[in-house]
């Protein structure tokens, strides 16, 4: 049994779309008992922040506005290698064009890269804007050490905010198979971005959850600041920071491979539509697990399985 002429996973069987949302639920699972966040923030993260800055991005000060900007756009750099991030450009990556001009390809790779960064620093901008005006009241600014056995405000709204974008990308993953309707079919006839822009959101919405340390001192800088424009312009840095490097990355590919790849994708009707759904499955179940399941686990609420190098 295949799905209907016209449906974006046509000719993918029943049985295999069924088989990809088990094994791409299970690769979620697995990237979340075993991911270390140890590494990923501090040893990685926190080797790129002290490389830049030439000191540890948690004491160095931010005396000025100056330092302030270079230290929201370092911070953001030093984030860049989350599930979250790959998985977004996974699905702008079926958008590489087959012209053979290499050129050509990096110029047209560049359009839905510039939809992606326009959802992101819109998000990034009002809430920046928010942060400079009320922050000071606001979950992120607390310091307040987790009580193990309790949600605290601040671990709440970030299983919240990563839950939904999760669960989001989840969704949209299911709709690339056909499981269920895609949102963005009938929009898309007269805003064929606005999937890519949305995705750029999701990007910009990070920030609304992220507890990374360096990221947290962001946000008590711009709240002290009580200044919408300081706040604003801090978070867009911090959010474009975050996606240079895989941004750059993307163009590359586009640039010495693009063509073979979107050939690939092309060469069979489903193949494009499959490619898609992992990287959304994968990463939509990574982050509603990794942050809502592993959060209660880490807060002894619930017990959830655990690599031995990820504790």
């Amino acid at each position: 049994m295949s799905i209907p002429a016209g449906d974006p996973s046509e000719e993918i069987t029943v049985r295999r779309r069924r088989l990809l949302v088990i094994l791409s639920t299970l690769a979620g699972f697995l990237l979340t008992a075993s991911w270390s966040y140890e590494f990923v923030d501090h040893t990685i993260g926190g080797n790129i922040s002290e490389t830049i800055l030439g000191r540890d991005a948690e004491t160095m000060p931010l005396a000025s506005v100056a330092a302030g900007v270079a230290f929201a756009f370092t911070s953001g750099l030093a984030g860049t290698f989350t599930a979250c991030n790959i998985a977004v450009f996974g699905t702008v990556a079926p958008m590489l064009s087959t012209v053979n001009s290499r050129r050509a390809r990096v110029v047209q790779a560049l359009r839905p890269l510039g939809w992606l960064c326009l959802g992101m620093v819109v998000v990034s901008a009002v809430y920046g804007a928010v942060v400079g005006l009320v922050g000071t009241s606001m979950p992120q600014f607390s310091e307040a050490p987790h009580v193990m056995g309790e949600v605290s405000p601040r671990a709440a709204q970030s299983m919240i905010t990563f839950g939904v974008i999760g669960l989001a990308m989840f969704a949209l993953g299911l709709a690339a198979l056909g499981f269920i309707r895609d949102p963005f079919a009938r929009i898309e006839h007269r805003f064929p971005h606005a999937r890519t822009v949305f995705m750029g959101v999701l990007v910009g919405g990070f920030l609304i959850g992220r507890p990374y340390p360096p990221f947290r001192k962001l946000f008590r800088d711009a709240a002290d600041s009580g200044n919408p424009l300081y706040g604003a312009a801090a978070f867009v840095l911090q959010s474009v920071g975050n996606v240079l490097i895989i941004a750059v990355l993307f163009l590359l590919l586009a640039y010495f491979a693009g063509g073979r790849l979107a050939a690939w994708m092309t060469a069979k009707p489903g193949r494009m539509a499959a490619v898609t759904a992992v990287t959304l499955l994968v990463a939509g179940a990574f982050t509603f697990l990794y942050w809502d399941v592993r959060m209660l686990a880490r807060l002894e609420i619930i017990w959830f399985p655990v690599a031995p190098w990820a504790v």
